[in-house]
């Protein structure tokens, strides 16, 4: 009877103690296997071509009214993300106000967002000027940009993802496409 008496007491106190705070483990997130990055298509249209990868599709959007140009996405259908692009045709003395209201349009993000990142491009030999937006935190759009060519022509994407905002979900398939994202641009010329 002592040493039954014992063992409960030696069960209660080590019950006891190993009573703590109980803190769950953060959710994770699925696992994506990213496809090899490839880029065998080239796409033309009558003002401008590009490369881009072989896991997105080009569809084409009706042009609005009272517009010159090309409206199309480049639709990433594994990685549940679209490039929303437009390409307009512009008077020299439009491009300012054009840049100005994309600039307006990224920095709209400035509410969510932890920093916005710019970085210049310039290919002077095709005549392809550029900005890049990347746009950290939990934004609609992360990553945005503008290609010119100064003079009557401007170009601008932005990457949108189906699916609620989210930076830690989402950074494998961000960087992922950021990716294919520079090598349209470092593939962009104008016709």
């Amino acid at each position: 009877m002592k040493y039954l008496f014992y063992l409960l007491f030696c069960l209660l106190v080590f019950s006891i103690s190993s009573c703590q705070e109980y803190s769950p483990k953060p959710s994770g997130y699925f696992r994506v296997d990213l496809p090899e990055q490839t880029y065998s298509y080239t796409h033309q249209f009558e003002a401008f071509e590009f490369k881009y990868s072989d896991q997105a599709v080009i569809k084409e959007k009706p042009i609005p009214e009272k517009q010159e140009g090309e409206f199309f996405n480049i639709v990433y259908p594994e990685l549940n993300a679209e490039i929303f692009c437009s390409f307009l045709l512009t008077k020299k003395d439009n491009i300012p106000q054009l840049s100005e209201e994309s600039r307006k349009f990224v920095y709209l993000h400035a509410l969510k967002a932890e920093a916005i990142n710019e970085k210049v491009y310039e290919n002077s030999e095709h005549e392809v000027y550029g900005l890049v937006y990347n746009i950290k935190g939990n934004v609609a759009s992360p990553t945005q940009f503008t290609l010119t060519d100064s003079i009557n022509s401007f170009f601008r994407g932005a990457l949108y993802f189906n699916n609620i905002p989210n930076q830690d979900s989402i950074a494998p398939v961000l960087e992922y496409i950021n990716k294919d994202i520079q090598v349209l641009i470092e593939s962009f010329q104008w016709k």
